[in-house]
């Protein structure tokens, strides 16, 4: 997502650098200085974004090891790069990007489970077993038993309406009976 910003305001300096080139050209050569300047941050952000600043800043950083630069600039106690290390590349990158994200994902399935989530799960073992199941809670709403969150909440909503007791046609007994399958779906 980072790359896709800063791709961005590469493009959006880029579009004001031709502007100011033009106006420059056509009304004031003053505007020209401003759309070189223009131009160098452009230049800049399409380096960031193309990943080619980080390999130039990991070369370097190897190339001082290397040459035993930072022991004389740093007194000896620099630590600079191992000799297994290797700069991590773009696709171990986005790997590691994604190992992450599947790491948050798994960390909030857990705390959804031990109900550190926003739902609070009842702790009452008879209170949970008392209901319909998945499956009758599916059927009584109207949905498949693997229906995601929004058409499980949609179905409720159109339901509820039909069986509101203060409704014309309302029956408290049924109107029970959706909520509990909507609590049953929604745990």
């Amino acid at each position: 997502m980072q790359q896709r910003l800063v791709t961005g305001l590469a493009a959006a300096f880029a579009l004001m650098t031709a502007i100011l080139g033009v106006a420059g050209i056509v009304y004031s050569p003053a505007l020209l200085i401003l759309a070189v300047v223009f131009g160098a941050v452009t230049y800049l952000l399409y380096y960031q974004a193309s990943g080619r600043m980080l390999d130039r800043i990991y070369r370097s950083v190897e190339r001082k090891a290397a040459t035993g630069a930072t022991e004389r600039n740093r007194g000896g106690f620099g630590a600079g790069p191992r000799e297994e290390w290797t700069p991590p590349r773009q696709e171990q990158r986005r790997q590691a990007r994604q190992q992450t994200a599947r790491e948050r994902v798994q960390q909030a399935r857990q705390r959804r489970r031990a109900g550190g989530g926003q739902r609070r799960r009842r702790t009452n073992a008879v209170q949970q077993r008392s209901g319909p199941t998945v499956r009758e809670a599916a059927q009584i709403l109207g949905v498949g038993p693997d229906a995601d969150e929004s058409a499980i909440k949609q179905a409720y909503r159109s339901r509820i309406k039909d069986v509101h007791p203060d409704a014309d046609d309302g029956d408290e007994e049924e109107f029970k009976r959706v909520q509990a399958a909507y609590e049953r779906l929604t745990d």
